[in-house]
This record gives C-alpha cells, sequence and structure tokens, in this order.
C-alpha cells in the first residue's frame, strides 16, 4: 500500500525524524489558508506547492511549483488542482492519461535563508530479497533520479546492509554520514536522522522508504523534503491507523473491487486472463502463457477456499479488462472442489450474458471428473482442457483466431 507524501511525512514526524512541514490542501481556499499559516510560522512568503498523487517525477509533469507569494500560490494551486498529471510513473507513462490531483501539499521553503549553503542528498530504504536482510541505499547525488545516477556514476550510490537479529548499528549511521561528507552538527544529525528513519521503516512495517531529497540545510538539519512510502499489505493489520490512510482513488478499480472479495489480484497489460488457485500455479500459468504466444493480462488467485460465488466475481474482474482476448483457468483441486469451480464459471457465463471472450478451463484434483461434466453439459462454448499444455495449445489457438 503507498501513501501519499503527506501521509508519509506525518508517519517520519511520529519517529522523531526531521521533514518540510506543511499543510494539505483539496481547495484553492484552503491552499491560502494554508499560506497564511505557514507564513505566521516561518516569516516568509515562499512555499512550493505539490501535487499529491502515487507517482514519481511530479515535477517534470508540472505538478510541483515554487510559490513566491500569495498571488502565485492561488496561481499555482489552481492550475495543479484537478489537473491530470502525467509523469514517466503514472499508468501509460507520459502518453498516458495520467491521474488526476485532488490534493497538493503546501509546504515551507526548506532551502532558506542561504539556498547555497543546502545540499541535497538520496537515501532509501528497502528489503533486499537475496540477501535476506533490509539495506540502506544513499548517495551524495540528491534531487536526481537513482537510476541514471547508478547507471552514470555507480561509485556514488552506497549500500549499507542491516543484519535482520541485529537491526541498524550506531556505528553504520556514522558510516553513512561519514561516506555523504559531513562534519560537525550535520554529522551529527544524520546519524539521528538515519536512526530515526530505520525505526521508521521497521516500526511501520515497510517495503520502502525513499527520501529525495534528504536535505542538509544552511543551519546543518537534515530534513526529509519528499518521501515515497510503501507498506507491507499483508502487515496492515498491527496498523490500522495507517491501513485508514489508502487512497482507493490512486489504486486500480479492479484492483480495488478484487480486494472487496479477498481475491489475489493484480493487473497486467496483456491479452490473456488468468484465474489460478494457488501463487505457484499462477505463476507457471503466466509462463506458459507466454510460452503459447500470449501475455497474462493479470494476477489472479481465487484461493483454497474458492466457491462458486467466488468464482463469478473472479470471473467478471478479468471481463472488465477490454485487453483480454481469452481467459485461460487453471484449477488444481486439492482444498478447493473443482466442480464448485465449474459451477462458479457456467453461472458467470450465464448470469454476465454475452461473453464473447474464449474461455478455456482446465481442472484437476478433488470432483475433476464432476467438474468436466458440469462444463461439457452446460452448453457453454467453453474450452476444456485436461493437460497444462494441452490447455496452453488452446491458448495459442483461440489468439490466433482473435
Amino acid at each position: 500500500m503507498n501513501l501519499h507524501e503527506y501521509q508519509g511525512k506525518e508517519l517520519l514526524k511520529s519517529y522523531g525524524v526531521a521533514i518540510q512541514d506543511g499543510i494539505v490542501a483539496e481547495t484553492v481556499a484552503e491552499a491560502v489558508d494554508a499560506w497564511h499559516k505557514l507564513r505566521e510560522e516561518t516569516g516568509t512568503d515562499m512555499v512550493v506547492v505539490k501535487a499529491q498523487i502515487h507517482a514519481g517525477g511530479r515535477g517534470k509533469g508540472g505538478g510541483v511549483k515554487l510559490a513566491k507569494n500569495l498571488e502565485e500560490l492561488k496561481l499555482h494551486a489552481g492550475n495543479i488542482l484537478g489537473m491530470m498529471l502525467k509523469t514517466p510513473q503514472t499508468p501509460g507513462g507520459l502518453n498516458g492519461p495520467g491521474k488526476m490531483v485532488r490534493k497538493v501539499f503546501i509546504g515551507e521553503d526548506s532551502y532558506r535563508p542561504d539556498f547555497k549553503a543546502c545540499k541535497e542528498f538520496y537515501i532509501s530504504i528497502l528489503t533486499d530479497r537475496e540477501r535476506k536482510s533490509n539495506v540502506i541505499i544513499y548517495s551524495t547525488e540528491g534531487g536526481m533520479e537513482i537510476e541514471k545516477v547508478a547507471a552514470e556514476t555507480p561509485h556514488l550510490v552506497h549500500k549499507e546492509y542491516v543484519d535482520a537479529e541485529l537491526g541498524l548499528q550506531a556505528f553504520q549511521c556514522r558510516k553513512i554520514a561519514f561516506h555523504l561528507g559531513l562534519s560537525g552538527l550535520a554529522f551529527k544529525n544524520m546519524t539521528q536522522f538515519v536512526s530515526n528513519l530505520y525505526a521508521a521503516f521497521v516500526g511501520a512495517d515497510a517495503t520502502l522508504f525513499e527520501i529525495n531529497p534528504c536535505l542538509k540545510s544552511a543551519e546543518d538539519r537534515i530534513i526529509a523534503v519528499d518521501c515515497k512510502v510503501a507498506l507491507d499489505d499483508n502487515a496492515l493489520f498491527r496498523h490500522k491507523d495507517l491501513e485508514a490512510m489508502r487512497d482507493k482513488n490512486e489504486e486500480d478499480p479492479t484492483e480495488v473491487e478484487a480486494k472487496e472479495f479477498d481475491l489475489n489480484y493484480v493487473k497486467l497489460d496483456g491479452n490473456v486472463g488468468c484465474m489460478v488457485n494457488g501463487a505457484g500455479l499462477a505463476m507457471a500459468t503466466m509462463d506458459i502463457i507466454k510460452l503459447s504466444g500470449g501475455e497474462p493480462a493479470n494476477f489472479l488467485d481465487v484461493g483454497g477456499t474458492a466457491d462458486a460465488a467466488r468464482v463469478q466475481q473472479a470471473f467478471s474482474i478479468i471481463l472488465k479488462d477490454p485487453a483480454v482476448k481469452a481467459i485461460l483457468i487453471n484449477i488444481f483441486g486439492g482444498i478447493v472442489r473443482c466442480d464448485r469451480v465449474a459451477q462458479g464459471v457456467v453461472d458467470a457465463y450465464r448470469n454476465l450474458g454475452n461473453v464473447k471472450v474464449p474461455i478455456i478451463v482446465r481442472l484437476q484434483g478433488t470432483n475433476a471428473d464432476v467438474a468436466k461434466k458440469i462444463i461439457d453439459e452446460s452448453g457453454l462454448k467453453v474450452k476444456s482442457a485436461i493437460l497444462l499444455q494441452e490447455a496452453a495449445d488452446l491458448v495459442k489457438e483461440v489468439l490466433a483466431c482473435a
């Protein structure tokens, strides 16, 4: 689950991480109120207006603007709110539809009073699955795309691995501050910043923290000027307060609907819809689709407790994708009964009506013979298969006719 920048900053602040203060606004009037409040606190008219969407590269798309006075604040807030912001990370990239901006963050000018004395860094924390440990990635080249920095100047990107049992050690925080070229008060503040940031990462069960830029101010404060936060969905039961921050407007509508029915669904860019029980079988099914010349349109795991109603809902979710040219249903009946799945497919087919997409069904395991009989006697245009390769061949056949 992703958080907006302003939500991520609230989380960091609760763990003692210094942040760029600001106020979120949903209208120009609220943005004006925020400007007045910040002006009273900071004594300056200058603020930054940031679009709040779940995507990076907002500045390149016109979603981040510096306002030097109240009139510029009104202009930028009015232009950004309601715009369809396109960035390299929004659906379809710069050529896609973009995402609608419903909120803006009115942030303080963290670079005052001496812009030249400030320095930008990059810091992120994530899990290295190969090393089975968390890793802090950092660089002196903040405010830039870290991928570009890694490609052109890899020696400027450093990694600090953290032992899962020991946790982050004080010497590691000092090592990071040293490699960033800091000394004195800035060195001390950076070690504390990294320590608090890691505590927040672990405490929130996060999968990603990205602070870019992390700023050394003119007074040697270390501040998170921007932040990207992703949380582990599987741990949200421990964080009801964070779960309440979910913004469904930023998520794919079909994925939101699937979560409501406890279906594991991820939309992809292919043309063959998949309905499978079990993550491993789902991965194998997507592989066989690719080997057959198709591309998986989704990952959908109905789980081991699939009944007719659950299967019907999964079926309808797949059909909402206009790119789907065929559907492969691949169920191994261990816990789940194949006849229930078959009945769900038949019910869905009849209830939805006028289904024009070819459907291939492979059911193996508990009551597979009963399931095949249900499918064969349904009178529906559904192709059945026994072997996985047979199902793959049928996918290839129907795609050739599409």
